[in-house]
Formats: structure tokens, C-alpha cells, sequence
């Protein structure tokens, strides 16, 4: 029945999709200059935060996409709150104010399908409910894998998620939804029970799609995630982690294009070719850096020479809380490169 349900699902509900089914319009002709930011907690943290986010306005910084995951005091799940001292509905909401009053457009981020472990770690949905783990009893310890994948085969994962995105939607009254969905490198595993042998371009476009009917259809919010599992590492070589060799990149002909694509590389290279081709497929691109400042201003110099409105303008992560985000090297040094 689960099986049937789902090839429903991508029958009727990706059809729509492709032809146009869509919340999202073209906002302006500026330049979207977006910070990632990560392991702000609790309440005390995004006030910090918060008290920080004149000065990156000032800078030119005018989206905050702030990664929450488990980090929320969820009242429909609250055993799979991550921490005792967890971000409140009052503190999200005042972290919402303080970003409209810095002129800032605000995504929520919630890491789906993959990054459900770290290390040894393995973060509360699988540690509470182990079944819903794509590869049961593997990797004892969390030894030999990257990090752990929830089943999405299995239709409590989304019972669950899904309650839990709209609490924090609730309680950020957000822009949009970040999904996260990068480094997937499981589906269709021999170790993974539910999904060996199938294919993992489906698996993946199917979890896409159900995300974008939940954020975008029913909330009618923006929905952004990271590109590298849509990009086939066998026509652009940019390896395992920046591109997939795992068989989920023709998903990226099964999913609407109406999703932001934040299209991540983080090392100096002379071309960056997968910008195009998002562009190409109709998706907007928002290009994404880290910590390398030359490999940064590398790639949105590449990025801008595009003259097209879906490529959005430049996306900073630190992968780590910086005490002063508007003295991140890659950030001072890129704005000065914004067309």
C-alpha cells in the first residue's frame, strides 16, 4: 500500500509541478547577498544574533537563512527536542522582528534525508525512532558512513517532519524553507532494506516533491535546498560531495522548478558550469561559498558574468558560529564584487 501510495504521489502530484504548479514570483532585480548560519540554539543565541543583524544590513546582507533542526522547542514533538535550553515560539519570533527591521528576508533551515548524524552523534528522529533509519543495524557506531539517512519510503517520517516544519513556520513566520538535502549517499543501498535496488533518482526527486507540495503549495512559502545531488558527476567533474555519482542526479528533470537551488562549491576552480546549467533547467541560483575568500570571489565573478534574473547573487556559509559575521573574510571581501 506504502508503494502504491507513492507512485500515486509522483503520478498525479509531479505533473502539476513540472507544469507550473507554482507559489513563487521573481522579487526584483537586487541582488540577493544571503548569510548561512549555524549552532545558534537557543533563545540567548539568536538575540546575540539578532543585535548583529544591522551591521551585516549595512554590509548588503539582506537574507538570513537560519538552520534550526532539532533545535526548537517543538510542542507536537517534544522528545525530539536536541538540548535542554532549545530555541522558544517567543524567541523565534522576536528573531523575526529583529530581521524585518534590518530589511532582511528570513528561510528556516531543517536538514531532510541526510545529515541525521554527525560523528558518533546520531540526532534525536533516528535515535528515537530507529526504524525510521534508512540503513537499520549498519554502520554500528555510526563507523564507515558520512552520516545517517532517514527511510523516506517509511510514511511516518513525514507525519512526523512535516508537524515539526510547521511549528517552526508557525513560529518564524518565515519566507521560505530551506530542506537541506545535500551529501544523500544512501538510497537504493545494499544496506538499506526498503529501498535496495530501486532508483535513487526517484527516491530523491519523490522526497523533493512531497517537501515542495508541503512548503510551497500548502503554505505557499519559498522552498530552497542545496543543488549537489541534482548535478551528475559524470558530465561535470566536481567529485563525489560537490556533485553525485550515486544515481540521484536525473531526479533534477522530475522536480518543479520553482525550487532556489543553492548551488554550493567551496574550492578555486576556473569554471563553475553547473550554475548555467540550473539556469538552463529554469531554476534560480543562489551560488554558495565558505572560508576560501579567493575561491569565493572566484565564483560569483563567474556567477555574475551570467546576465540572466534567475541567478539570485551570492550565498556565504561558515559551517560554525562566528563571533562577528560581518568580519567573515569571504563576506567583506565579497560584497565588493556585487554587480
Amino acid at each position: 500500500m506504502r508503494e502504491k501510495l507513492s507512485r500515486l504521489l509522483i503520478l498525479i502530484v509531479l505533473p502539476a509541478l513540472l507544469l507550473g504548479c507554482s507559489a513563487s514570483k521573481e522579487k526584483g532585480n537586487k541582488s540577493w547577498v544571503a548569510m548561512h548560519f549555524l549552532n545558534y540554539t537557543n533563545d540567548q543565541d539568536l538575540t546575540k544574533l539578532g543585535n548583529q543583524l544591522a551591521g551585516l544590513s549595512e554590509m548588503g546582507v539582506n537574507t538570513a537563512i537560519l538552520e534550526v533542526d532539532y533545535h526548537f522547542r517543538y510542542e507536537s514533538h517534544p522528545e525530539l527536542r536536541q538540548g535542554d535550553n532549545t530555541i522558544t515560539y517567543a524567541g523565534a519570533a522576536e528573531f523575526t522582528r529583529q530581521c524585518k527591521n534590518a530589511g532582511m528576508k528570513l528561510f528556516i533551515e531543517f536538514q531532510c534525508l541526510g545529515h541525521q548524524s554527525w560523528a558518533k552523534e546520531t540526532y534525536p528522529l533516528l535515535t528515537v525512532y530507529p526504524e525510521l533509519d534508512l540503513t537499520p543495524g549498519a554502520f554500528p557506531g555510526n563507523e564507515g558512513l558520512y552520516c545517517r539517512e532517514w527511510d523516506p519510503t517509511n510514511i511516518k517520517v513525514n507525519e512526523i517532519v512535516f508537524t515539526m516544519l510547521a511549528e517552526l513556520i508557525q513560529a518564524f513566520t518565515p519566507d521560505g524553507i530551506h530542506v537541506g538535502m545535500d551529501e544523500v549517499f544512501l538510497l537504493g543501498s545494499e544496506k538499506s532494506p526498503n529501498t535496495k535496488g530501486q532508483d535513487p533518482a526517484i527516491l530523491f526527486a519523490r522526497v523533493v516533491n512531497e517537501f515542495h507540495y508541503f512548503i510551497v503549495n500548502k503554505h505557499g512559502l519559498e522552498m530552497m535546498m542545496w543543488g549537489d545531488r541534482l548535478i551528475d558527476s559524470k558530465v561535470y567533474p566536481y567529485g563525489d560531495w560537490e556533485a553525485s555519482s550515486y544515481g540521484t542526479a536525473p531526479a533534477i528533470e522530475m522536480i518543479s522548478k520553482d525550487i532556489i537551488i543553492a548551488d554550493w562549491h567551496y574550492e578555486l576552480r576556473e569554471s563553475y558550469p553547473s550554475i548555467q546549467m540550473f539556469l538552463d533547467k529554469g531554476f534560480r541560483v543562489l551560488p554558495t561559498s565558505w572560508k576560501d575568500v579567493k575561491a569565493s570571489n572566484a565564483l560569483f565573478t563567474k556567477a555574475f558574468a551570467i546576465k540572466n534574473s534567475k541567478m539570485l547573487g551570492m550565498l556565504f556559509t561558515a559551517w560554525d558560529r562566528y563571533d562577528d559575521p560581518a568580519k567573515w573574510p569571504p563576506l567583506v571581501e565579497g560584497v565588493k564584487i556585487l554587480p
